[in-house]
């Protein structure tokens, strides 16, 4: 079963990723209607979501910031199926680094681990992978369905990435210093843990919420650097990002001043476009289950 949905799928997939800008526009904004007007897929979640996190915008304000959401999100998918024939040429006209001497000054002597959230356009972050001598690595999630996770692979992988699981994170950075090389990480870091498991609880746009802190475990134990990638939205299709560091040594701080930082520099970059944000995970769904050392 699995390999027949791909193979019906793909090639959909394939010919949209070869149509030019205009056509593949209009293609988003049609995905766009099906979702948005035709079978409203989340859009008590993503309303929900909004409502709780900007209490003080009015009903118009947040259901604009939801149809904003929507067309975006169908842009950014489809963004990700055009980089299956996306140049290194094209990307880099469309998804500029204003700053990327910051990474290259770093890696020089040490691995680092970028952060970023579900922002703007995050499947092209890692073309930053083009501009670096060291490895690149981006962490991912296995997908359920085989055929689609090697084609994921494939598509990330064409920018001088290597995707590698977060299991794998820790072994590889090991090998790599044995090895006598940097490499840069690239991760998503705010994923929402399960709240048994969770060892870290923050106010996360006001609301406290259990707290992935991975990324801050390992950087902590293995000593890298960390760089938040702010990602901005510039016009359609086109993309800026800044790398804020946000510490040369991870082993060197103290106890959640990663993450903590991280968490603001998230909700900044969410208070300024909120539209640009993944509205539709349920990021808050824990919030009344707060264990009493962290209430």
């Amino acid at each position: 079963m699995q390999l027949l949905v791909f193979v019906l799928v793909y090639p959909l997939l394939w010919f949209i990723s070869i149509l030019p800008y205009r056509l593949f526009y209009w293609v988003s904004d049609f995905f766009f209607f099906l979702i948005y007007r035709v079978v409203g897929y989340r859009k008590k979640v993503v309303y929900d979501n909004l409502k709780l996190v900007f209490p003080e915008k009015s009903e118009d304000e947040i259901k604009q910031i939801r149809y904003d959401f929507f067309s975006h999100m169908c842009d950014m998918f489809m963004e990700m199926v055009k980089t299956m024939n996306l140049s290194k040429e094209e990307v880099a006209k469309r998804y500029k680094v204003t700053n990327i001497e910051v990474l290259q000054e770093i890696e020089k002597t040490k691995s680092v681990l970028i952060v970023c959230s579900h922002y703007a356009n995050w499947e092209w972050n890692v073309s930053i992978n083009n501009y670096v001598q060291s490895k690149g690595y981006a962490v991912y999630q296995k997908i359920g369905n085989d055929y689609f996770d090697k084609w994921i692979k494939r598509v990330r992988e064409r920018w001088n990435t290597t995707l590698i699981t977060q299991k794998q994170t820790v072994k590889t950075v090991v090998r790599d210093k044995r090895d006598g090389i940097t490499g840069v990480f690239g991760m998503v870091s705010d994923q929402s843990p399960q709240a048994h498991r969770a060892q870290y609880w923050k106010e996360f746009m006001g609301i406290k919420v259990p707290i992935f802190n991975g990324a801050e475990l390992m950087a902590r134990k293995m000593d890298l650097a960390v760089v938040f990638l702010k990602v901005s939205k510039v016009k359609r299709g086109f993309y800026q990002a800044e790398l804020i560091p946000i510490t040369t040594s991870g082993s060197q701080t103290e106890k959640n001043e990663i993450t903590d930082t991280f968490l603001r520099f998230t909700e900044k970059q969410i208070r300024e476009k909120p539209e640009h944000y993944l509205w539709t995970h349920r990021r808050w769904k824990h919030r009344d289950k707060v264990p009493p050392q962290f209430q």
